[in-house]
């Protein structure tokens, strides 16, 4: 409490009040930035005047949001601990979002006035005096009816929060003391609740002037830190701006519901000029994505196997491999048994390093059969589900987004054609829990190439040298020295 003199604790207490910046500062020595102390002071004065406001917070990963609500926690429990009140906090689950946000709280109350006084109830609760913060999860399966926020309800990821759970059993929280409203979070999609209420308040804004929504990219950070502007820069080169990771938690653009997988910059980064069949002298390894379709004369869906030779590549001080595509082969109609002949022979022709199989529904059976004739350690067989696509479709927007994709020339060949048919035609859906699905629209075609292109995509990320690492020692915690 550097600088405010040997006062007694409610003198000392009674100055910081007063501002919450100076509590921040003084009290829990941990100042808070500019970007942060805005939306502090707004949310602490709706709180005092009983206004009932509904504020949204999005800030860029890492820009302290989740600290900027401790603070705001703290704050009020000391301002209230005589009177008394309560704060409620949700977020889509318990552990780790929650547990983490009250260890955040309990560190900051383990300051010089508040250490020793305060004190955690049932494995959910911080009591400070007769004021109280509550941490209840906003799982589906959580029951949390008849809880009241007296002072305010706070909604953590609210992007990812069930906006029925939400309306149904957390907003009538705040119905009889007219509390103060926070949601924080990056907006995932135009319809998620968090950008939606961002909507409302930017309404609300122009029409009565009051101030509901504060936002930050990340570029307000890297004006005032060198190290998080190299970081974030250095993640706009390994996924590329469009990526919807990058936009969404970085420049905090929220994906619209549907849309195209490849924009147009993105189809001209993919177009490259080296021959088919011709990998590049630089070249270390070929890898390829094989996507089962139906087996048997008749069938709509292809098989499609993508061969690429990987080129090793350096972006943003990370080993990311250069994927050149050299080949395209496409079954239709064919037995699958036949077919798993084939791509084994075509593999050990082209001396493929790693092949990914996609291994759902009637592609487990030809998934077996290579791992059987090539070799366990060669062959991953691919289960698509929900998540894995999700995390697969990520990874093929970084890679392309960063340039590391390249389609051989055009050859006037239908191989060629088709690809580029099916990467145009490719949408992207988001989806809740920020995952995302990308699939070609049944009316406009099939969506082989694209599946087998990123099946390749991962295979790619399997071979070559391993990240770096370096040892830190750490120092002794429980040694009075430190």
């Amino acid at each position: 409490m550097k600088g405010l003199g040997r006062r007694s604790y409610s003198d000392v207490l009674a100055q910081v009040l007063r501002e919450p910046a100076a509590f921040s500062r003084h009290i829990l020595r941990r100042p808070l930035r500019p970007y942060q102390v805005e939306p502090m002071r707004a949310i602490v004065e709706s709180v005092l005047r009983r206004q009932g406001h509904i504020f949204t917070v999005m800030f860029a990963r890492q820009m302290g949001k989740n600290e900027l609500s401790a603070h705001l926690e703290a704050y009020l429990l000391n301002l209230f601990q005589r009177a008394g009140g309560t704060i409620i906090k949700t977020a889509p689950t318990f552990q780790p979002q929650l547990l983490v946000s009250m260890r955040r709280l309990e560190s900051l109350l383990d300051n010089p006035l508040d250490a020793g006084r305060w004190k955690g109830e049932r494995g959910y609760m911080i009591r400070l005096g007769r004021a109280r913060a509550v941490f209840l999860s906003g799982d589906a399966q959580a029951h949390v009816v008849g809880a009241t926020a007296s002072l305010l309800l706070e909604v953590d990821e609210a992007q990812d929060f069930d906006f029925e759970k939400y309306q149904r059993e957390f907003r009538p929280m705040a119905s009889t003391t007219n509390a103060t409203t926070v949601l924080y979070g990056t907006a995932w999609s135009e319809d998620d609740m968090l950008w939606r209420q961002r909507e409302y308040n930017l309404e609300a804004e122009r029409r009565d002037g009051v101030r509901r929504h504060f936002e930050s990219d990340w570029q307000v950070l890297a004006e005032m830190d060198e190290n998080y502007r190299r970081f974030v820069e250095g993640e706009r080169q390994r996924l590329g701006e469009e990526h919807p990771l990058f936009m969404t938690q970085y420049a905090l653009r929220p994906l619209a519901g549907a849309g195209r997988l490849f924009s147009a910059a993105l189809l001209e980064r993919m177009a490259g000029t080296h021959p088919r069949r011709q990998p590049p002298a630089e070249s270390t390894a070929v890898v390829a994505g094989l996507d089962v379709g139906g087996g048997g004369a008749g069938e709509h869906d292809a098989s499609v196997l993508t061969l690429a030779a990987v080129v090793p590549h350096e972006v943003a001080g990370v080993s990311l491999p250069r994927l050149f595509i050299v080949e395209h082969v496409v079954w239709q109609g064919e037995d699958l048994t036949a077919l798993g002949v084939q791509a084994a022979e075509l593999a050990r022709d082209w001396q493929v390093q790693r092949l990914v199989v996609d291994a759902t529904g009637i592609g487990a059976g030809t998934a077996s059969f290579l791992s059987a004739a090539l070799g366990a350690e060669r062959v991953e067989p691919f289960v698509f589900s929900l998540g894995a696509k999700s995390r697969l479709g990520y990874a093929l927007l970084a890679a392309v987004g960063a340039g590391r994709v390249q389609m051989y020339a055009a050859d006037g060949s239908p191989e060629h054609r088709e690809f580029w048919a099916q990467c145009r035609a490719c949408r992207r859906q988001a989806l809740p829990g920020q995952q995302m699905r990308f699939f070609v629209p049944a009316e406009e075609g099939r969506d082989d190439y694209v599946m087998s292109l990123a099946l390749c995509v991962h295979a790619a990320g399997l071979v070559g040298p391993a990240p770096a690492s370096t040892v830190i020692d750490a120092p002794d915690i429980l040694s009075p020295w430190q």
